[in-house]
C-alpha cells in the first residue's frame, strides 16, 4: 500500500474505542493494540519518531491498517487479549494462558460452589466475566459470600453421602458463612434460591437484590452495627457501578457468525465477526457494488456464502438482522434482545463505520464516483426522474419592507457555481410581498435562460413553504415548463420539504447527504440575498444625502464618490479640496449645504 493509502486511512479512522490491526506488505498482523481513540493512538505511531527502536522498525513495516469499533475501553481491552491470543503478532508481548482474564464461575455441581478462575471449562458450569481487574473481582465475590452463605469446600455433596453422613461442619459453618449443606442442615432447594440471586446479581440484574440488600443495611444501621452497615453500602454501590458482563466476550455464545449489511445506492457493506469459545476471533467487512439495484436480503446472501468459502467458515449457526436463506444445514438467528443482538448491533456499527471510511476516501481520491454516489442518493431521496447534477434555489430578501430582492443560487454536482449566482431587485411588487416577488423573480429567471437557450436545473428548490412554492409554480406554467423542471420548497422551521399538488410534506433523515446539501444550498441563497440587500440600502444611504444638494448631478457626485468614498467624508471635505476636483461653483453649493448650521 502506497504512503498517500496510508495517509488517507489515518485520516478517517474513527475517534472511538477500539482495537487495531497493523499488517505488512503480505497480509500478515504483526501487531495488534487497543485505544481508547482509535484515531489518535493510531496517528502517534506516524507522527514522531519514537525513543524505543523497535517501534520505529514497526512503523516502517506497516503496510495496511484495519480495526474493529467496540462501545468501551473495557471491551477493546479484552477484545485486544483475544486476538493477540490467535494472531500471536511479531511485535506484541505474547499472552500464555496464565495470564487470562479472571471470570466467576458457578460449578456444575450439587449445591453449587462460586468461585473466581482463569480456566473456563465446558462441563455445564456457568462462567461469568471476564474481568480485567482481579480486585473487581475479589470485590464481587467478597460481596456474594457476605450476603449469601454458601460453601466453599471441595465436598462431593452428592445425596448418597449427605445421608451416610460421610461429612462434618466445619469452622465455615460455625462462623455463619455457611449453613451445614454437607451434614443436611440446609435443603438443596433454599441453597439454589441463593445461587438463583447470584446468578442475577452477575447478570446485572440487581434490582430485586438490591432491595434485601438495603434492607439488611437498614437493620444493622437499627442495631447500631454501623461498621457493618457501612461495609455493605460501599460494596453495593461498587456493584451498581460496575459493568457485570462484556458484549465482545460470551462464553455461552460459541462457533457462531454474526453478519450485518447497510447500504446506499451504489454500494453494499457487510460486517462479519466470528466467535469461537466465546470470543471474537476475526472481522471483515466487505463492499459490494450494486448492479441491479438488488436488495440488501439479496446481497447478504451473496455476502455470506462469499465470505464462509474465503475464510473457510463452518459455524453451524449465525445470527443476522433479518431473514436469509443459506440452506437447510444453517440455523438462522435473528436476535432481538441480550447478548446477540448486542453482538449483531456491534457488526452494523462496524459496518456503518466502515461505509463513512470508504466514503471519505473515495471523497479524496475519486471526486467523480463521490459526485455520482451523491447524485444518485439525491435523485432516490428526493423522488425525481434524474439525477440533480444543476440546482437552483431562491430566496428572497426585504428587510423591513425596503429594497426587496432576492437571490439565485447555483449548485453543480453538489457544489456551488457561484460565477452563475444571480442577484434580482423586485421590479414589478409595490412593497413587501414575498409571493409576488417569488413569481416575479422564478419568471424572469427562466424567461432569460429559454431565450438565451441555456441549459435549464433538473431542480428548483424554493427557500419557504407551501405559498412560496405555489408563487414559484405560477412561473413555470406561464413559461410552460411545469413537469419539465423538478421543484420543491423547504420550510424552515422542522425542515419540511413540499413538493406540487402533495399536502403532505416530506421528512429526510436529519443526518442524510441529501438534506445537508439543500440546506448548504438554502443557506447560501439566504446570505447571498441579504448581502445584495445589504449592499443597496448602503448604496442608497450613501447616495441620499448627495442627491439632496440642489444643482449636484449624478456625474458630481460620481466624481467626489471616487475621490472620498463616502458621503461622510465629502461632508468633512474643506472648501479648496472640493474646487480642486468639481470646480468653485459646484464646490461652494456643496460645501455651504454641509456648513449652514454653522453659518446660521
Amino acid at each position: 500500500m502506497s504512503s498517500s493509502r496510508l495517509e488517507i486511512q489515518l485520516k478517517t479512522l474513527p475517534s472511538t474505542p477500539g482495537v487495531y490491526h497493523f499488517f505488512d506488505n503480505k497480509g500478515t498482523v504483526i501487531y495488534v493494540g487497543k485505544a481508547k481513540n482509535l484515531k489518535n493512538r493510531v496517528r502517534s505511531y506516524f507522527n514522531k519518531v519514537h525513543d524505543y527502536g523497535k517501534t520505529n522498525v514497526l512503523v516502517k513495516k506497516i503496510h495496511d491498517i484495519k480495526h474493529i469499533i467496540v462501545d468501551t475501553e473495557t471491551d477493546a481491552l479484552l477484545l485486544e487479549n483475544n486476538l493477540i491470543k490467535k494472531y500471536q503478532p511479531r511485535y506484541n508481548v505474547l499472552l500464555k494462558d496464565d495470564k487470562s482474564y479472571p471470570w466467576l464461575c458457578i460449578k456444575k455441581e450439587r449445591f453449587p460452589r462460586v468461585f473466581q478462575t482463569r480456566r473456563v471449562i465446558k462441563d455445564g458450569s456457568e462462567y461469568f466475566g471476564p474481568y480485567t481487574s482481579v480486585r473487581t473481582v475479589s470485590t464481587l465475590l467478597d460481596l456474594i459470600k457476605g450476603l449469601f452463605p454458601i460453601r466453599t469446600c471441595h465436598y462431593d455433596l452428592s445425596e448418597e453421602k449427605i445421608n451416610n453422613k460421610k461429612y462434618k461442619v466445619c469452622l465455615e459453618y460455625h462462623l455463619g458463612n455457611c449453613k451445614g449443606a454437607c451434614e443436611a442442615k440446609e435443603t438443596e432447594q433454599a441453597y439454589l434460591e441463593n445461587i438463583s440471586a447470584i446468578r442475577d446479581i452477575l447478570k446485572g440484574n440487581f434490582k430485586n437484590s438490591l432491595s434485601l440488600f438495603k434492607r439488611q443495611m437498614q437493620d444493622l444501621a437499627e442495631n447500631l452495627q454501623f461498621e457493618d452497615a457501612q461495609v455493605l453500602k460501599e460494596k453495593i454501590t461498587i456493584l451498581q457501578n460496575y459493568q457485570s458482563k462484556s458484549t465482545i466476550v460470551n462464553p455461552k455464545i460459541s462457533d457462531v457468525e454474526v453478519y450485518s449489511i447497510t447500504s446506499d445506492e451504489s454500494f453494499a457493506y457487510v460486517n462479519f465477526l466470528q466467535l469461537s469459545h466465546g470470543a471474537i476471533i476475526r472481522a471483515h467487512t466487505m463492499e459490494i457494488k450494486k448492479k441491479l439495484q438488488e436488495s440488501d436480503v439479496e446481497l447478504l446472501e451473496l455476502a455470506i456464502t462469499e465470505l464462509r468459502q474465503r475464510f473457510q467458515l463452518l459455524s453451524k449457526e449465525i445470527y443476522v438482522p433479518f431473514e436469509v436463506k443459506l440452506g437447510e444445514t444453517i440455523k438462522i438467528t435473528i436476535p432481538r434482545v441480550g447478548d446477540k443482538k448486542q453482538l449483531l448491533d456491534l457488526s452494523l456499527r462496524n459496518a456503518k463505520y466502515y461505509r463513512l471510511e470508504q466514503l471519505k476516501q473515495v471523497k479524496i481520491t475519486d471526486p467523480d464516483r463521490h459526485v455520482k454516489r451523491i447524485m444518485a442518493q439525491m435523485k432516490s431521496d428526493l423522488r425525481l426522474s434524474e439525477a440533480p447534477t444543476h440546482i437552483e434555489c431562491f430566496d428572497n430578501s426585504n428587510i423591513q419592507g425596503t429594497h426587496p430582492v432576492a437571490a439565485c443560487v447555483v449548485f453543480k454536482n453538489g457544489k456551488p457555481s457561484k460565477k452563475e449566482y444571480r442577484h434580482f431587485n423586485i421590479k414589478t411588487v409595490e412593497g413587501p410581498d414575498d409571493f409576488a416577488s417569488m413569481t416575479e423573480v422564478v419568471y424572469r429567471r427562466y424567461k432569460r435562460l429559454l431565450d438565451e437557450k441555456q441549459d435549464l436545473p433538473q431542480l428548483i428548490i424554493i427557500d419557504g413553504g407551501k405559498g412560496q412554492l405555489s408563487a414559484a409554480l405560477k412561473s413555470l406554467d406561464a413559461l410552460n415548463l411545469r413537469g419539465k423542471i423538478a421543484i420543491i420548497g423547504i420550510a424552515k422551521r422542522l425542515e419540511e420539504l413540499f413538493y406540487p399538488n402533495d399536502p403532505i410534506p416530506l421528512y429526510l433523515d436529519k443526518k442524510s447527504e441529501t438534506l445537508k446539501i439543500i440546506q448548504q444550498l438554502r443557506n447560501e441563497a439566504h446570505r447571498f440575498g441579504i448581502e445584495h440587500h445589504r449592499n443597496r440600502r448602503s448604496k442608497s444611504a450613501l447616495h441620499s444625502e448627495l442627491e439632496s444638494i440642489p444643482g449636484i448631478g449624478e456625474k458630481t457626485r460620481v466624481q467626489l464618490l471616487k475621490v472620498f468614498k463616502s458621503a461622510q467624508r465629502v461632508s468633512f471635505a474643506k472648501l479648496d479640496e472640493l474646487e480642486q476636483i468639481i470646480g468653485v461653483s459646484k464646490a461652494q453649493k456643496i460645501y455651504k449645504f454641509y456648513h449652514k448650521e454653522h453659518e446660521s
